[in-house]
């Protein structure tokens, strides 16, 4: 049975360049189900290929919850292929993906393609941010066969070519990597496309999640900072909280505190001196 419980977030921004949006998610709690998908064709191609993708395993996880997951995401393959047969998109339309499903304190994470999955534990300082996605690209294969480190490969020209994705018609079936794992005390898994990894820094990235305090601030957060970096490509992500997680009272006033400097206790520090100075101006006004 799936925990509908979680605490999560999502958003999906076109960018600042392009006018329209191929990429997607789906929050479905109540199947314990989160998903991104970004859409590559053209326009009124990659967002009918990602729309695809989210509709199938939608559907398909919501009537019967214990199917593999990869079952589900091959079957997302064929409904593109078959879609754009019948004329529905174009020929040649394709998406990546990159799925969370939750049960009790258990999940799986599924990908294809370069849409990424991190998980984020608290800790000192940043915490610890990991990338529990392995890109399906070009690049990745460079790193894996010793001919770039891994530091080259976000800068690398090459680095979006990706080697498959679901609808690719040279695949009757794609490889479909799956990860399981158990859930920890307060952790967060972050799901995105490339619009947020290309923009904004695995270090960046951890430094928002730890001074956000919510999954709605740390989206929030995380979108504003792909935007500022430039916001090429359309942008989506959903942050999923884990079902085991308690928080000191203190931290119920975190989302109130505004972000200025990114540095939580700062900012903190800042908004509460000016909030002690209003006060003492209004008793100064007020008082008899």
């Amino acid at each position: 049975m799936a925990t509908p419980a979680l605490e999560y977030s999502a958003a999906s921004h076109p960018g600042l360049v392009r006018d329209n949006n191929e990429d997607c998610f789906l929050s479905q709690p109540e199947s314990g189900l989160w998903l991104v998908a970004d859409g590559m064709g053209g326009h009124e191609a990659g967002e009918v290929a990602s729309a695809i993708v989210r509709d199938t395993l939608s559907h398909r996880l919501h009537d019967n919850p214990d199917i593999p997951i990869d079952q589900a995401v091959q079957a997302a393959h064929r409904a593109i292929l078959e879609s754009a047969s019948q004329g529905i998109g174009v020929s040649g339309m394709g998406s990546t993906l990159v799925a969370l499903k939750a049960n009790n304190n258990k999940y799986q994470v599924a990908w294809v393609g370069d849409s990424r999955a991190y998980l984020w534990t608290p800790g000192q300082e940043t915490g610890h941010l990991e990338q529990i996605s392995t890109d399906h690209s070009y690049v990745q294969l460079l790193v894996e066969k010793g001919i770039i480190r891994p530091e080259e490969a976000d800068n690398h020209p090459e680095k979006n070519i990706i080697t498959q994705c679901l609808g690719m018609q040279e695949l009757p079936q794609v490889k479909v990597d799956v990860i399981e794992g158990q859930w920890q005390k307060n952790q967060w898994i972050l799901l995105c496309s490339d619009g947020l990894t290309d923009e904004v820094s695995d270090k960046t990235i951890a430094q928002i999640l730890s001074t956000a305090g919510t999954p709605n601030a740390a989206v929030d957060q995380l979108l504003h900072a792909a935007l500022t970096s430039g916001g090429r490509d359309n942008i989506t992500l959903q942050i999923i909280e884990s079902p085991l997680h308690s928080k000191p009272w203190l931290d119920h006033l975190w989302p109130w505190v505004p972000y200025l400097t990114g540095r939580r206790h700062l900012d903190a520090w800042i908004f509460g001196s000016a909030l002690a100075a209003l006060l003492g101006l209004l008793y100064y006004v007020l008082a008899p």
